[in-house]
């Protein structure tokens, strides 16, 4: 996972390399996690189906079942690249990783 965090630790940018499944294919996926101020919300952008956007209450059960606290902040989750179709829940983990490694960095500078 590579982590940037900006001055100050007002935000900070995840990044999870893993794989989809097309197939017999597995095309790698980049998933970038973007926590920063503003309304607090999620944002998910790079063509992601209805089972892949519902990742979004799946991933904050399992952060805040897991004893952290969810961000009260601006979330923006791009899956990458956008033209290849993701489907399922297995995204969750790689994005939930990003979440909890982008707000470790970030609280803790």
């Amino acid at each position: 996972m590579h982590i940037m965090v900006t001055q100050g630790g007002l935000m900070s940018l995840s990044i999870v390399h893993t794989r989809a499944a097309l197939g017999v294919n597995a095309p790698p996926i980049t998933v970038e996690v973007h926590i920063s101020k503003g309304l607090p919300g999620l944002t998910m952008v790079g063509l992601p189906e209805t089972t892949v956007k519902e990742a979004r209450d799946r991933v904050r059960s399992a952060i805040i079942n897991s004893g952290y606290e969810y961000p009260a902040k601006k979330i923006t989750i791009n899956l990458a690249p956008a033209d290849l179709p993701k489907e399922g829940g297995r995204y969750d983990l790689p994005i939930g990783y990003c979440v909890t490694g982008g707000l470790r960095t970030a609280y803790s500078q």
